[in-house]
């Protein structure tokens, strides 16, 4: 169960200071801050809290603010398929709140996480006495659209090898997509299982590619903990290697 922290007085100080410091809420003004926040609450999930489950009604959507969260696909035997991992600063849930639709699949706290969630009331209110707010809201909707699309892509043209390359060079790059120049090192930020998922890949065929990558001298392995000698050697071995 979450531990949630109201909008009284102390915890409406949170929230705002949340909003302002998010790109989608932040050239809002003081005082719809303080409005949109009447329809906030932190809320704090443990290590393998369930948000929510498919099926079940949404009546807003969620900020990350600390921690880590698991969007899955869970068959009736309990398989899961990791769709998405959503880390401090990003959102999810708005398009289902849109589409007033219950959610079509789970989510789940990977980490202990701090969470903010946004009513869809207070949502609309703002949408009305704000346009740029909504042309912010569809911009990311656009952009998750757009990262989507992208996985299609990639899970659909390329090796599995290649599937790990370009989620390793994109552990390393910065917002903008830029991958720094020679030794890298990284940390994946959560276990090797919930990652294949992600790529659409088994555990066993991730891990087999991660030993494949060592053995050719294109990263070190210890863990969760990776090193990469040279981020362009990585980049290269894009045009060729095995499967």
């Amino acid at each position: 169960m979450a531990a949630v922290q109201g909008n009284g007085t102390s915890g409406s100080i949170d929230v705002i200071a949340s909003l302002r410091q998010t790109a989608v809420f932040a050239d809002l003004q003081e005082s719809d801050l303080q409005r949109l926040a009447q329809g906030c609450r932190i809320e704090h999930y443990e290590r393998g809290n369930i948000l929510f489950h498919k099926g079940d009604a949404c009546h807003g959507f969620h900020l990350v603010l600390s921690g880590q969260v698991k969007l899955a696909f869970v068959s009736a035997a309990g398989n899961q398929k990791v769709v998405e991992i959503i880390r401090p600063g990003q959102t999810f849930g708005e398009a289902v709140m849109f589409m007033q639709k219950p959610y079509v699949l789970m989510a789940q706290a990977l980490t202990e996480c701090r969470l903010l969630f946004i009513a869809k009331d207070a949502i609309f209110q703002e949408m009305r006495e704000a346009p740029e707010f909504c042309q912010r809201l569809i911009a990311g909707l656009a952009m998750r659209l757009h990262n989507l699309i992208k996985d299609l892509e990639i899970y659909s043209l390329c090796s599995g090898r290649e599937r790990i390359i370009c989620y390793l060079l994109g552990e390393m790059s910065d917002e903008e997509g830029n991958t720094p120049s020679g030794r890298v090192e990284i940390c994946l930020p959560t276990h090797k299982g919930t990652i294949a998922s992600r790529l659409n890949l088994t555990q066993e065929h991730f891990s087999r590619v991660l030993h494949e990558l060592a053995d050719d001298g294109l990263i070190a392995v210890d863990g969760r903990r990776i090193v990469v000698p040279d981020t362009a050697d990585l980049h290269a071995s894009l045009s060729g290697g095995r499967g």
